[in-house]
């Protein structure tokens, strides 16, 4: 990919960059704003939520008032033996009551005596009524409810996905960092060993050093430039594993540039960016975890059906009643000796398959109430121990920079005593040796620290707004 599609990556998505020697910083927060906003992952998460107010509308589908139409006639041999219309408008309501009008219009030369209704037709309005099973809670009731559960649900679902892909860009961002920090220290201390061979040289040349003293420093040169060498492709590995969290629109990855570099100030950035916090530990509220929470919403979805089944072990008891009228125009014709109306009963007698899933059930919340209680102590248990592991990295970096200043200090010193001739150059790249391994190691110590801080941030499953 060229500069000027990345140049146009960096400009639209309002990358903060600054140039030197054409070098372009990409900073952690607005990198992680990106990959928030067009990663695949992210956009994949979003469709939790759609699917979760699909499935909400397509529950809410139950209440929908409902038009029947049945026809139906038979004429043969130039007889009309029946013309049968019945149409009705159904209301669903929530407690399991259903209202409906009804008209019926029927003729035809055998017609059954009870399809008998005048010429104009027969109108009916009136109520059906569960009085046991269903009045409660029915399968349209728990349906809408468990639907509204699995709403909430997928907003946790969806916040621990974003998490994921997040904390996966942030240790892709961390590895990086460290491999160029890394090629930055080798390529410091290959200028040094060349400008050291140079001085030697022309010393050797002039007869004030010995002549075996620029062989020693060629391979000094020589191992500085094989170390910048891994360290270089160190850092085009590491840049290619970020670029697959750089993306267009969605649809078109965004392959890193070689002129594109890490910020350095990440340890400035990194609490406000995860929105982490120092004393975090203490107010931590598991039950706003988002993995809790979304148990919790599986648990009330569970106990919506538990109800419904409990209700299933109740009798069905239907009442029906009916206004009828030939003249709905008139108010007065409808009236209470004329009506249509009945009842239904069913019952199983043992009540095995009702009681079997009331059960199962039960045994499902039961389940997942373990379960909760076990992601909350799994929580609880890891935040602590990673806040404890922070408090030691912070002390590792303390020392570790404490450790780098007298390297450097004792290598100082020693390039002053050479420079007098009371040193020698075995003794300098033993001090730069010890030097570069404190700084590679305090580089280390660094990225560890870092990726201890992302894996509180994965821990608490956090979604920032920030970004």
């Amino acid at each position: 990919m060229n500069k000027y599609l990345l140049y146009s990556f960096l400009l639209l998505t309002s990358i903060t960059y600054a140039q030197v020697n054409d070098e372009v910083i990409l900073n952690f927060k607005e990198y992680l704003g990106y990959v928030k906003k067009h990663h695949p992952i992210t956009k994949q998460a979003e469709l939790t939520i759609s699917k979760g107010e699909a499935n909400l509308m397509k529950s809410r589908g139950g209440f929908d008032p409902k038009i029947e139409v049945d026809y139906d006639r038979k004429q043969f041999k130039g007889i009309e033996y029946y013309d049968l219309l019945d149409a009705t408008f159904k209301i669903p309501t929530w407690y399991g009551v259903e209202l409906k009008a009804n008209f019926e219009q029927n003729d035809g030369e055998f017609l059954n005596a009870e399809r008998n209704v005048p010429d104009q037709g027969l109108f009916s309005a009136g109520i059906s009524v569960p009085i046991a099973q269903g009045l409660l809670i029915n399968d349209r009731m728990a349906t809408l409810k468990k639907a509204r559960f699995f709403k909430e649900q997928t907003k946790a679902d969806r916040d621990i996905l974003v998490n994921t892909i997040l904390y996966d860009a942030s240790l892709a961002y961390f590895d990086w960092l460290k491999a160029y920090n890394e090629k930055e220290i080798y390529s410091d201390f290959l200028k040094n060993a060349k400008i050291r061979f140079e001085g030697i040289k022309k010393s050797a040349l002039a007869g004030d050093k010995a002549t075996i003293d620029t062989v020693e420093a060629r391979i000094t040169v020589q191992n500085r430039q094989l170390g910048l060498e891994q360290a270089k492709v160190k850092l085009m590995k590491s840049a290619l594993e970020l670029s697959n969290f750089l993306w267009i629109g969605n649809t078109i990855p965004v392959e890193l540039q070689p002129n594109v570099i890490p910020d350095d100030n990440v340890d400035v950035l990194i609490d406000d960016t995860l929105q982490l916090d120092d004393n975090l530990l203490s107010s931590v509220a598991i039950e706003d975890h988002p993995k809790v929470r979304s148990l919790g919403y599986k648990i009330d979805g569970l106990e919506v059906d538990r109800r419904l089944k409990a209700n299933k072990l109740l009798p069905k008891i239907n009442l029906e009643y009916n206004f009828i009228t030939g003249s709905p125009e008139i108010a007065r014709s409808f009236n209470t000796e004329e009506y249509k109306g009945g009842i239904s009963f069913s019952f199983p007698l043992f009540l095995r398959k009702e009681r079997g899933d009331v059960k199962l059930a039960t045994y499902k919340i039961q389940d997942t109430q373990y379960e909760l209680q076990s992601v909350q102590l799994q929580i609880q248990n890891k935040v602590t121990a990673i806040y404890t592991e922070l408090n030691s990295f912070k002390t590792q970096n303390e020392l570790i920079a404490s450790i780098v200043t007298d390297y450097t200090t004792l290598l100082q010193a020693e390039e002053r005593k050479f420079s007098l001739g009371e040193s020698s150059l075995f003794l300098i790249n033993s001090r730069e040796n010890k030097l570069i391994d404190a700084q590679l190691k305090s580089i280390e110590v660094q990225n560890k620290y870092f990726m201890t801080k992302a894996k509180l941030f994965n821990s608490l499953a956090t979604n920032p707004e920030n970004l």
